[in-house]
């Protein structure tokens, strides 16, 4: 049989085959304590009653289970030898009956990589916590069971924990006899499924609401994190946030919550952002603010809650059948957490950070040459794993919102009142949730889908503009274009704004028309007569998903005028298309850095200034010219520092400031004011230096030689947690010495013995800008260790180091020969890695290609 895969068409004859009535698993967690047994992975004993139908009785399918030995197996009441029926990943199900009972005693083991059931031992206390993480397919490593999104069923789980502890699942849980019991589930799918256990500090609240027909809901609400992270848990903007986002929801899908009580825990060593189990939402426990951050902090973690809280309805009560339609769940959440920000709490502009943020992923995404429709092809579980991407996500609620600009706001909440209703505890395909969409809008849903769902590829937008001889507009056109290898032309509902200076000196609107923008080019009639603008903006308001282009005049206005735009959305719409030009070699990298340091300190919104120092950092790393990257480095440090003196002392802005300071110190006098600012002999008036501020000035100066060893140990001996041994991990990986690449090399590569947590940290630290031709030497080593990794590891670690190490700043036509090599010598590796290596490529490309741009600039 295969191994850990699963193929679509595997699924689909399964699910024909099979249906679920019921999981009953019990968990034995005495083991995450104490000393372990033997010299294998550390286990606990899984024992899962599984009872289903069979279609065909007298065929046979498979039960999955990954786990290092199974005990015993039983087919209705039948024992069946362990060793004929699993081969490591699959149990072997022969002539089954119209009814069926399959029993499994299993070792499963503990996880350190953040897959299955993790767990992690705090460093500050020696505490253990545990927490699963499935998505897509990791629950086999816990349970025996049937692991596909559409065979899904009602779950009874019970866990036997060390003495002390407390145990969380999807149900209502309670202790009795020395055995946490759990309420059943509704039914559900098994990725969904959750079990957390530990001495977790643990806040309760309730969320209670009445509706028009007099009937109560009262949910049980939990929040919980380390003990180590309660005196930082600030769990009553989180209660805040999760009633809000309740009320939200239950007033615009018309649906109560249906999974009753709402437990949301922060969880350490977390790969993900978060994940929708219901009723037991799991999060990264970095989202718990251990120093002072900005609002864009506190904005994104609302954004997460309110995400993973409209998957209750969209992903956990409705489910598509299989990867395919990933985007049902999730490009619906990623747009329903920005729309309930918007709607339901104090963060009214998430739009902006949408526009800016959010959609940069997905306008990456959209132009690697693995790019795909945000219904896409999902062939094996190794596709879904990598198509948690900023298509599905960023993408589709891009279109989403293009949706409800086509359709309108009524007719789009009013089919999703109709899917939930129509769908609940089923599994959906596009079809499904066309049809309803169809019957609320009157809209021909079919040829819309064909247009954003089912191509892939993004359009670029650019004004063209005429003028009669009194100055006034003859003719505005919208042209729309599609790259070669992806040439669909769509219909695009778009706001085109015009924007002149007015006697203040401010940028402004001053007219604006909405239109339907269809083929090649588009006449926008409404503005014919307008006054001549000096800017025009074709995506204005952020209506529809494209590139956005400018005439030169409107270039020309932004480079001189770009702080003076009064409107933030309009703003950030700008920087955005300006950094699209960077990054498509059509304005050179040290004119958009030169934007940066004129412009940003005017930047009124957080979260936009914290996207352009990374925009600013990322076009100095990756598409400056070579011979300018000094330069740029040293007019990025002295703009940033002129900042950060500037600034208002103690506000959000000055730590922005502060932290891109140390991001782009390089010279001797920044390195000598960062160590002054950590052992108080300098002070900037309101900048509190906390524990998170130091790390983020240690790590440049474990870069650039000037924090030994000695240094970093002293640093984590006064931060002795969970967060700063990951930060002192990075911070020792930064350093520039032969020695130290390559132990984190070999720490990395060669060896399995680092949690995900500290090899993502190692890898973190291991490529610095400043060490390029330190860290050289293993591109080589990089081509010839891919394949072996990528076969040894888990998926997810696998994800870190093909993606983490990829010799991105061997920046050179060499490296992408070597590439290139590589991918033409290994036609026949695993899809998913030669799609991570291939994203490599076009981003190495594309860097190359701006670099030349930035040269020939240098030129002129």
């Amino acid at each position: 049989m295969p191994g850990e895969n699963l193929s679509r068409d595997e699924a689909r004859e399964r699910a024909a085959l099979l249906s679920v009535d019921g999981y009953d698993v019990s968990l034995d967690l005495r083991s995450a304590v104490g000393e372990q047994d033997g010299d294998g992975p550390r286990t606990f004993r899984s024992v899962t009653t599984i009872r289903f139908r069979c279609a065909e009785p007298g065929a046979s399918s498979f039960a999955d289970l990954v786990a290092p030995g199974v005990t015993a197996v039983s087919l209705n009441g039948k024992d069946l030898d362990p060793s004929e029926v699993f081969d490591g990943a699959r149990i072997l199900l022969e002539d089954l009956a119209a009814e069926n009972e399959l029993v499994v005693d299993a070792q499963c083991a503990y996880s350190r990589t953040g897959e299955g059931l993790h767990r992690f031992v705090d460093p500050e206390d020696g505490e253990v916590y545990l927490y699963t993480q499935y998505e897509p397919a990791d629950s086999r490593r816990v349970f025996a069971n049937f692991e596909q999104p559409d065979l899904k069923a009602p779950f009874r789980f019970e866990v036997r924990a060390p003495e002390g502890w407390t145990v969380w699942s999807n149900g209502a849980g309670r202790l009795t006899d020395g055995v946490w019991r759990f309420a059943e589930t509704r039914p559900i799918s098994t990725y969904i499924t959750c079990v957390v256990a530990g001495p977790y500090h643990y806040v309760t609240d309730t969320y209670e609401r009445t509706f028009e027909d007099g009937t109560r809901l009262e949910i049980p609400l939990g929040a919980m994190c380390r003990k180590g992270l309660a005196p930082y848990f600030d769990a009553d903007d989180v209660f805040l946030v999760t009633k809000q986002g309740l009320d939200f929801f239950h007033d615009h899908f018309d649906y109560p919550y249906p999974f009753g009580k709402y437990d949301q825990a922060f969880v350490p060593e977390y790969n993900l952002g978060a994940m929708e189990n219901p009723g037991l939402v799991t999060f990264r426990e970095e989202y718990i603010f251990r120093g002072k951050v900005t609002q864009a902090s506190y904005e994104a973690r609302a954004n997460v809650i309110l995400h993973e809280m409209a998957h209750m309805w969209f992903g956990d009560l409705v489910t598509m059948v299989w990867w395919d339609d990933l985007w049902l769940k999730e490009s619906f959440a990623d747009f329903m957490g920005t729309f309930a920000n918007v709607g339901a709490t104090r963060f009214r502009d998430a739009w902006i950070t949408f526009a800016n943020r959010r959609k940069a992923w997905a306008y990456r995404a959209d132009q690697l040459p693995s790019t795909h429709p945000i219904t896409a092809d999902i062939r094996d579980l190794q596709d879904a794993k990598l198509n948690f991407d900023g298509i599905t996500y960023a993408k589709g609620a891009s279109v989403l919102k293009q949706l409800v600009a086509y359709v309108g706001q009524d007719a789009f909440l009013e089919g999703a009142r109709r899917y939930f209703k129509r769908h609940a505890y089923g599994n959906t395909r596009l079809a499904d949730l066309l049809s309803v969409l169809e019957e609320t809008s009157g809209r021909d849903m079919a040829a819309w889908s064909r247009s954003w769902l089912e191509t892939a590829g993004v359009n670029s937008l650019t004004p063209q503009v005429l003028l009669n001889p009194e100055g006034l507009v003859e003719e505005l056109a919208v042209v729309q274009e599609a790259p070669e290898s992806h040439p669909e032309l769509r219909p695009h509902r778009v706001a085109v704004g015009l924007y002149r200076r007015t006697a203040a000196g401010t940028l402004e609107r001053y007219a604006r028309a909405e239109t339907d923008v269809e083929g090649a080019r588009t006449v926008v009639a409404e503005l014919a007569g307008a006054a001549a603008p000096e800017l025009v903006l074709v995506n204005d308001d952020d209506l529809t998903y494209c590139k956005t282009r400018f005439d030169q005049t409107s270039l020309e206005t932004l480079k001189a005028h770009l702080g003076d735009l009064t409107d933030p959305l309009a703003r950030a719409l700008c920087w955005s298309a300006l950094w699209n030009l960077t990054r498509d070699a059509l304005l050179p990298a040290r004119d958009f850095t030169g934007l940066v340091l004129r412009f940003a300190g005017r930047e009124s919104d957080i979260g936009v200034l914290q996207m352009l120092h990374a925009w600013a950092q990322s076009a100095l790393v990756h598409y400056a010219a070579p011979a300018w990257r000094e330069t740029g480095g040293r007019l990025l440090a002295e703009g940033a520092l002129r900042e950060l003196r500037a600034a208002g002392p103690g506000s959000e802005h000055q730590l922005a400031w502060a932290r891109f300071f140390a991001a782009v110190a390089s010279g001797g006098e920044d390195l000598a004011l960062l160590r002054a600012l950590l052992d108080g002999t300098e002070k900037i008036d309101g900048l509190e230096v906390d524990q998170e501020l130091r790390w983020a000035f240690l790590e440049p100066l474990a870069a650039h030689g000037a924090a030994d060893e000695a240094v970093l140990a002293a640093e984590l001996a006064r931060d002795d947690t969970a967060s700063g041994k990951r930060h002192q991990v990075r911070c020792l990986a930064a350093r520039p010495s032969e020695a130290v690449k390559a132990q984190a090399w070999a720490q990395v590569v060669e060896s399995d013995a680092l949690s995900n947590a500290l090899t993502e940290a190692t890898i973190e630290g291991f490529a610095q800008s400043s060490q390029r031709e330190l860290i050289a030497p293993y591109a080589e080593r990089y081509f010839a260790a891919i394949e072996r990794v990528w076969a040894e590891r888990s998926i997810q670690i696998g994800i870190h180091v093909v993606r983490g190490l990829f010799p991105s700043l061997q920046d050179s036509p060499e490296t992408l020969a070597a590439t290139d090599a590589w991918l033409a010598a290994h036609e026949d590796a695993a899809p998913a890695l030669r799609r991570l290596v291939l994203e490599a490529r076009d981003d190495l490309a594309r860097a190359l290609r701006g670099q030349a741009c930035d040269a020939e600039a240098a030129e002129h």
